[in-house]
């Protein structure tokens, strides 16, 4: 076997966020003997380090990080990158466009370090050494004490991100904002950080989007808003339904899942709106993963699933069935760590840079922590009702003020009224229609790179 030759990193440094130390610390701890000092790296990244004949790849869940080998004369060429396009684009300008197809590409998943050694011909696995395994299930039945470790988490996290940006200019940040628990919670959250710094209130807005000019999303905006006196910061994106393209969001995501799909395209139109009214603006911070971390999905959606498999298995949502399983994907990873796209990818096409606590290890760690088991004893409504229990009197102790709770929406049921979204979308993962819908999307995906 032929080791590796070379690596061709596309991913430029500028596009690593790092909160403290800097790029080479980083790469080191990829190398180290112990897979647990990636833990340590603080920020958002997508990182590759060699040392010999070994190569190593790591990321934070929110972003991806795919990998490619090339055939050369000379050896085994090992290609980087965010997207799947890029790698394919490499390849032509390198006249080895025919060893490409998109399923040949690797995503390296989430908390999980990669090893690539000995590559020839048969090219052996990768190895996959976790460093993010938080222990589960060992905070007491107390929903006070866990909402407010949680939302302390998420604030810590909120600070130290704060904290490295530019202090010199001090960027304005957007909030993607339905009015829902994860978004409300992060709007709280900064919030108040930015009033104890004494900084403007200007510089925070929350932007909603209103398809056709309707949705409920709307109307639990500035519900929410009125109810924390936070009117101010709202900002209300009308956007026509005929705007939304699934089609290009699946060139955006380089996916073909329903649901990731069509909340891409909903996304894009809100992104696109916005960079249409503020053409300067860079900053994002959303909710994503609080869904996942709190397990509030419909279970009954998804014939794969059971409230046991849902509450027993380790971080089932954000990594999906786990490396070591025939239903993990080596092109996509599982779960949020494949899903991630759907925010990252869209806000990259905007020149946005986005970010969302709810993906750091320190939030979900407390969540992994929450006793399920024993705090919905097999029941799916209970298991439905504790995020808002959780975060509602997290919220309360950690910031001193009620939010308000509304039943869990996706982001593409909320942004239109109930009749335009069962037009445009599908409604969940088990009937045959989404399936028929992946197919199309799939077929589009591959015509792509035909």
């Amino acid at each position: 076997m032929k080791q590796i030759a070379d690596v061709i990193n596309l991913i430029p440094d500028g596009r690593q966020h790092l909160w403290s130390g800097d790029l080479d610390g980083a790469r080191r701890a990829l190398l180290a003997a112990d897979p647990g000092r990636v833990l340590e790296i603080q920020g958002s990244f997508a990182l590759v380090a060699q040392e010999g004949e070994r190569v190593v790849l790591a990321r934070s869940l929110e972003r991806p990080l795919r990998y490619f080998l090339a055939k050369a004369a000379a050896g085994p060429v090992l290609i980087v990158a965010e997207r799947i396009d890029e790698i394919a684009a490499e390849l032509g300008r390198r006249g080895w466009a025919d060893q490409f197809h998109p399923s040949y590409t690797r995503m390296a998943p989430a908390h999980h370090v990669t090893t690539l050694r000995l590559i020839g011909c048969p090219d052996p696995n990768p190895v996959y050494r976790r460093f993010f395994d938080p222990p589960r299930g060992t905070l007491p039945p107390d929903l006070d004490l866990i909402g407010r470790h949680y939302i302390e988490a998420l604030y810590s996290e909120l600070r130290s991100w704060l904290a490295a940006q530019d202090p010199a200019a001090p960027p304005p940040i957007g909030v993607p904002f339905s009015g829902g628990i994860d978004s409300g919670s992060v709007l709280l959250c900064l919030n108040k950080l930015l009033l104890d710094q004494g900084a403007a209130p200007t510089r925070l807005k929350a932007f909603t989007l209103s398809l056709d000019g309707a949705g409920d999303d709307a109307r639990q905006a500035r519900e929410f808003l009125q109810a924390t006196n936070l009117e101010m910061l709202g900002e209300t994106i009308d956007v026509p339904s005929t705007a939304l393209d699934p089609l290009r969001a699946v060139a955006v995501i380089e996916d073909y899942k329903p649901l990731d799909v069509e909340c891409a395209a909903v996304n894009l139109a809100l992104l696109e709106a916005i960079r249409s009214r503020y053409p300067e603006w860079r900053l994002l911070v959303d909710g994503d993963g609080g869904d996942e971390n709190l397990k509030d999905y419909p279970i009954e959606a998804n014939s794969e699933l059971t409230i046991r498999s849902v509450v027993n298995n380790r971080m089932l949502y954000q990594e999906g069935w786990g490396v070591d399983s025939l239903k993990h994907s080596l092109t996509y990873s599982g779960g949020y760590s494949r899903g991630c796209v759907r925010g990252f990818a869209c806000a990259s096409s905007q020149g946005f840079v986005s970010f969302s606590p709810y993906t750091r290890p320190s939030v979900i760690a407390v969540a992994e922590a929450v006793p399920f088991a024993e705090l919905t004893c097999g029941s799916h409504e209970r298991l439905y009702a504790l995020k808002g229990e959780i975060v509602s009197r997290g919220v309360r102790a950690v910031l001193g003020c009620e939010m308000p709770i509304y039943p869990k929406r996706r982001f593409q049921h909320g942004a239109a009224t109930p009749a335009t979204a069962a037009r445009l979308f599908t409604e969940d993962e088990a009937p045959e229609a989404p399936e028929a819908t992946e197919a199309r999307y799939r077929r589009h995906f591959h015509t792509l790179h035909a």
